[in-house]
């Protein structure tokens, strides 16, 4: 894979990450996954100026928590590419379902197909946080492994994205900014916890947006991915941009 386009399906990655961030699944719950993690009430956080303590309880635990599911999903990016490796032969046939599976998670995420087992949400659950700091690195872990409808399908797209890439550290480069994409925000808006409520309540009138835009671009990334014309598209932002 050539370094530009290896830029553009970091960039995706990322991008999928942040989508990942405001869907329905994660962004409502972001206050209680913070109060959760770091064992400081709803009020302390939203205070007009937090203590110090608060800040710092925010921070230490939301980079544990952040990490957790990092090294998780890291670590699967790169499983997948290595067993992919296994069957050469069959890597074609494989890109192509690939493809087509994540033009059908593309087509799910924007409302057009509602396939019932999709709906289903499995996950695995703490019902009570591990003390600590290790604690935080571990409900991280935890998070990573569950699945939700809304989530999974984008996690799933860049998972068959990484195992079309070439290499290990390719595919876990890839999970790493989708990581970054989902974290970010999370921590930012953890920070700025304030600012996050002001514009949920905006943001919360726009998810189906939100959901079409993700349809969309999970669908344009599953024809590439089906096409393998990652190449040809790099080949054209190159041509936009170069002066």
């Amino acid at each position: 894979m050539e370094s530009g386009q290896t830029a553009v399906t970091v960039a995706a990655a990322f991008f999928a990450g942040f989508l990942s961030f405001l869907s329905p699944c994660v962004l409502p719950l972001l206050p209680s996954y913070l109060s959760y993690i770091t064992g400081v009430t709803f009020s302390e956080l939203t205070q007009e100026f937090p203590q110090r303590r608060v800040r710092m309880l925010t921070l230490t635990h939301s980079i544990l928590f952040i990490a957790g599911f990092t090294a998780v999903f890291v670590l699967l990016g790169m499983s997948l590419n290595f067993l992919g490796g296994f069957l050469p032969q069959n890597k074609v046939l494989i890109r192509k379902i690939g493809g087509a599976a994540v033009v059908f998670f593309g087509l799910f995420i924007a409302g057009i197909v509602n396939p019932g087992f999709m709906q289903k949400e499995k996950k695995v659950e703490l019902r009570s946080k591990p003390a600590g700091y290790a604690g935080s690195l571990l409900v991280g872990a935890v998070f990573a492994v569950g699945w939700t409808p809304c989530v999974g399908p984008i996690l799933a797209s860049i998972l068959v994205l990484s195992s079309a890439s070439d290499g290990a550290g390719r595919g876990g480069l890839l999970l790493l900014a989708y990581s970054l994409g989902l974290g970010l925000p999370f921590l930012i808006s953890g920070l700025l916890i304030n600012n996050f409520l002001s514009y949920f309540k905006v943001i919360k009138r726009h998810f189906k947006v939100v959901s079409v835009i993700s349809g969309i671009f999970l669908i344009a990334i599953g024809i590439m991915i089906f096409t393998n014309s990652f190449g040809r598209f790099t080949g054209l932002l190159e041509g936009l941009f170069s002066p």
